[in-house]
């Protein structure tokens, strides 16, 4: 495998320190593959790269400056400019050394059988305690090709200029001098099932609880809230499963031959079948208290089970943050219904 690089850096170089130069989910998944959970292979297309990228279209008209005179209140001037700025980042050439290094990367992720990847937005301030870009950049999946990759890479990069990241940006009154994009380029797994894991409850704070939702195929259908997700809940010591809601999954993500992926319908007699079995809840319950003692507080985690090998694999792991704001109210008390455990409110994921 090729080192990392000051523009490339594999998952296995890094962790969430390096969050100013990997991002948030950079960060998250290096931290993660360092501390022995399975996560797919991958790399990081670092800040350096955007910052060495945007320096050379500066160069030529001002982009950081434009923006940072932008009114928050003036959502028709952030709207044409954020439809300038993506049009022009999006078709600018992408700098050699730069191309050079993440086909290179790329070229080492499958060996002779390169992979599908995924080509997902990683901010610098994602994620973090005061403020959160998640849901607001790019993500694309099932990639195909190291033409197609770079070209997604840079599609990335330019989101950080959607009309959504600006208004937030110049809202918060953030410099645009601290802003930056890296951008995670990871194998894709072709999931039998996914979805997400909370290792407290969303909607009451409950400390002793995990909240297991998932759906057939890619995790891209429950994230996006296209399906109602099957719900568990289960003691995060004892794993009694007190809630199991089973619900009539109609639609699945799955991948196209030709790169991308679709919504088909699930087959009549899998449409009400449970996605996951007690073992696989058991072990998504270990997973998820093994990721939470890592951290030290309770984590929102992706995660999705392999079509072929039926491995347990982690997309993404970050702080949970429904109740982090509430940590100095009293720790809710427990309810008559386990129901309340559960949320399905996917909102603002990518």
């Amino acid at each position: 495998m090729m080192a990392s690089s000051q523009y490339v850096r594999w998952f296995a170089d890094i962790g969430i320190k390096d969050r100013p130069t990997v991002g948030g989910k950079g960060g998250s998944l290096g931290e993660l593959q360092g501390a022995g959970i399975d996560v797919p292979p991958g790399f990081v297309v670092s800040t350096a790269a955007f910052t060495h990228w945007l320096e050379a279209l500066e160069r030529e008209s001002p982009i950081r400056a434009r923006i940072e005179a932008l009114d928050p209140e003036d959502l028709a001037g952030i709207t044409a400019c954020s439809q300038e700025m993506r049009a022009r980042l999006e078709s600018s050439a992408m700098p050699l050394a730069i191309l050079e290094h993440i086909t290179g990367a790329h070229a080492m992720l499958g060996g002779a059988h390169l992979p599908p990847v995924a080509v997902r937005s990683s901010a610098t301030t994602e994620d973090a305690a005061d403020a959160s870009f998640a849901g607001l950049q790019d993500t694309y999946l099932w990639v195909q090709g190291a033409e197609d990759t770079v070209r997604k890479v840079r599609h990335c990069w330019a989101s950080l200029y959607s009309v959504e990241s600006v208004s937030y940006r110049r809202r918060l009154k953030i410099p645009e001098e601290t802003v930056a994009m890296a951008v995670v380029v990871q194998t894709m797994v072709d999931a039998r099932a996914a979805g997400v894991m909370f290792t407290r409850s969303p909607t009451t704070g409950d400390r002793s609880v995990v909240t297991i939702e998932g759906a057939w195929g890619l995790g891209s259908s429950v994230v996006g809230g296209e399906v109602t997700p099957d719900r568990w809940v289960l003691g995060k010591i004892t794993g009694e499963i007190s809630v199991r809601d089973i619900s009539d999954k109609a639609s699945q993500h799955v991948p196209l031959a030709s790169g991308g992926i679709e919504a088909i319908e699930v087959p009549e007699d899998q449409r009400r079948v449970a996605c996951l079995s007690d073992t696989e809840l058991q072990a998504l319950r270990a997973v998820g208290r093994r990721v939470e003692k890592h951290y030290g507080h309770a984590q929102d985690i992706e995660w999705a089970i392999d079509r072929h090998s039926g491995a347990l694999l982690l997309l993404q792991a970050r702080p949970e943050t429904v109740w982090s704001a509430k940590e100095a109210a009293p720790v809710a008390r427990a309810v008559e219904n386990p129901l309340s455990h559960v949320m399905s409110i996917f909102g603002g994921r990518q």
